[in-house]
Order: C-alpha cells, then structure tokens, then sequence
C-alpha cells in the first residue's frame, strides 16, 4: 500500500470565482501530488511502507523526522484543506454552534479572528480551527506544521497560506484569498470532525 493523491471533492471549476480552476489544477495536481510521491519515496521498503498517512505524519514527528514529516504532513494538510472547503453554503449547528457561540460569539466573528490569524503569520503555513476535547481554538502552523503532531489538538477546519495557494488568482494579496476562502468553509465537515472526537483520516 502507498500513500494516494486523493481527488478533489468537487469540481476544478467549483470554487470559482474565490478560488480559480487553474490554481486548484496546479495546486492539487503539482503541489500535492508531489507531497504524495515524496512521501512515497520516502517510506519505500521502511517499517511504515503499508501505513496510514496519518500514522505516517505522527511516526515521523515522534521520530523528529523532518524530511518525512514535511512530505507527509504537507500531504495530509491538503487533503485536509481540500475537505475543509466547499461550493455549498453551509453554517455551524449542533454542539460545535454552541461551543463556537461559547468561544467567538459567531462563526463570522470566528472568520475575522482566523483571517487575521492567517494573514499575520509570517511565511508559509496553514491557518487552523482546532479543538482541544470541546474548547476551540485558533492557531496557525509553519511550513508543514500540522495539528496531528500535537496529540491534544484535532483540526477541525484548514485554510492553507502558502502562497502557491493564491499567487495565481491574488498574486501578494493574502487577505483577499482568506477573506474570499472563509466564505468557503465546509461547516458540516467541520461539525463531523469535533463530534467524532478524533482527527479526520486520510483516505486511503
């Protein structure tokens, strides 16, 4: 078994005009497909050659394996984002609604604070909403940094802010891309994701 470049959970042309066919086509079919093979290359004829991603991404950071875990956690990070967006309006409900009302106040406000999360880190990473058991949090990542790495944290949401994410369609703009990706997120994946009480698996 290896590690797969999963599809994208909608069309190329789905997230337009906030998120262009020709950046998901070069992100998806570039970026993470180069993770993906990475990975692969890496894990050939080792002890994780038939294991999940997502035990791969947390051998590697218990092993402080850095090459592994940049492929790896780069890997799992996108298919993760690609999950934690959606052409269908959604909102928050249920016991996330309540623990997001508890913490932000509302999902827009929840927005404001991740937006300006993402847009105030510096260089390359990923703007995360965790939760640790049922309290919510903002945080972002550097580089590859990923919340599996961190057992007490499960992601329930990603917006990615490398700039390959967005130089296509915003060029340096950043806070156009977040602000027009917020609108975007995937509520129903998030509230599977705190209700399951454990992080999302990679598909494999």
């Amino acid at each position: 078994m290896s590690v797969s470049l999963i599809s994208l959970p909608y069309p190329e042309t789905a997230l337009e005009p906030a998120i262009s066919a020709q950046t998901l086509a070069v992100h998806h079919g570039k970026h993470h497909r180069a993770y993906v093979d990475k990975t692969n290359e890496l894990i050939a004829g080792t002890s994780l050659a038939d294991a999940s991603l997502n035990s791969i991404v947390v051998a590697a950071a218990v092993a402080n394996d850095t090459k592994l875990f940049n492929q790896a956690a780069q890997a799992w990070n996108h298919g993760f984002y690609w999950h934690s967006l959606t052409p269908n309006r959604s909102a928050p409900d249920g016991a996330l609604a309540e623990a997001i009302a508890s913490t932000y106040g509302s999902a827009e406000k929840l927005c404001d604070v991740l937006i300006e999360q993402g847009v105030g880190h510096f260089g390359s990473g990923w703007a995360w909403l965790v939760a640790d058991g049922k309290d919510l949090s903002i945080v972002t990542t550097h580089d590859a940094g990923c919340p599996l790495a961190d057992g007490n944290k499960r992601p329930l949401l990603v917006i990615d802010v490398w700039e390959h994410a967005y130089y296509l369609d915003r060029k340096n703009d950043r806070k156009a891309y977040l602000t027009a990706a917020a609108r975007l997120l995937d509520w129903n994946f998030a509230s599977e994701n705190f209700s399951r009480g454990e992080p999302w698996t990679y598909p494999s």
